[in-house]
Formats: structure tokens, sequence, C-alpha cells
């Protein structure tokens, strides 16, 4: 149909954290199943991960950390958000987390947290059964 668009995803690394082989993984795995992936790199700050998103019109941010620098980045990148009326936005995360500090990560917005020895096909499904194109920007 000509008002669906392929998924758009960011997949992105918030703060020291220099260890990206998961984040070009799953970036592979959403290119392969048919997403549009735009990979961020290491290394971002929670401003220049929204200023992309925005930029790139996304409807999910995956942001993938090992460094345990999820309890700043992660709310802080919510709050910018909602600043920038993205709300819309889906946000999931994946990495190694406490497993104390996920329900609090889903409390603020976070829709998934995927953690180490998660299958690539069920992440897929996931994004496929849990997010939608968001509307097109009106010029």
């Amino acid at each position: 149909m000509a008002d669906e668009r392929k998924l758009r995803i960011l997949i992105a690394k918030p703060g020291l954290d220099g260890h990206d082989r998961g984040a070009r993984v799953i970036a592979r795995a959403f290119r392969d199943a048919g997403f549009e992936v735009v990979y961020t790199g290491c290394h971002q700050t929670p401003e220049q991960i929204v200023s992309t998103a925005i930029q790139e019109d996304v409807d999910l941010i995956g942001l993938s950390i090992l460094s345990g620098a999820h309890r700043y980045s992660f709310p802080r990148i919510m709050e910018l958000l909602k600043e920038n009326n993205a709300e819309d936005i889906t946000v999931i995360g994946g990495g190694i987390f406490p497993l104390e500090d996920i329900p609090k990560l889903k409390a603020i917005g976070i829709k998934e947290i995927f953690e180490p020895g998660a299958k690539l096909d069920d992440i897929v499904q996931w994004v496929r059964t849990h997010v939608k194109p968001r509307k097109a920007m009106v010029s």
C-alpha cells in the first residue's frame, strides 16, 4: 500500500561503551528482515541519539549498552523524546542490565529489554508485532 512504509530503526550505542558487536548484529538482523536501519556507531550522547532519531524520522530506537550507563542515558533519552514531542518513537534496549533495573526502565517508557541470549528471530518478531510506522511528518 502507498501509505505503508518500511519500519525505520535507529540502533545507537549511548555513552562510553565501545563494544558494538551486538549492535552491529542486531542492525544486520533488522536490515535482513526488511527494515530500514540507521546505525549511529559508538559513543553517542542522548542528545545526539534523539536528534538523529528525529532527523531520520525513525519508528524505533534500539539502544545497546553493556557499560551500566543505562541508569543515566535511558531516562535522559526518554526525557528528550518528550521535550521534542517525539514520544511516539518506540524505544527498546539490549545488553546487560541488573535484573532489578529492568522494571524501572520499563516504568519510564522503555518498551522492551532484550538480554544476552535473546534470539534474533524473537527480537524481529517482537518489533513486527509491537511497532508500526509513525504517521508521516507534515512539511
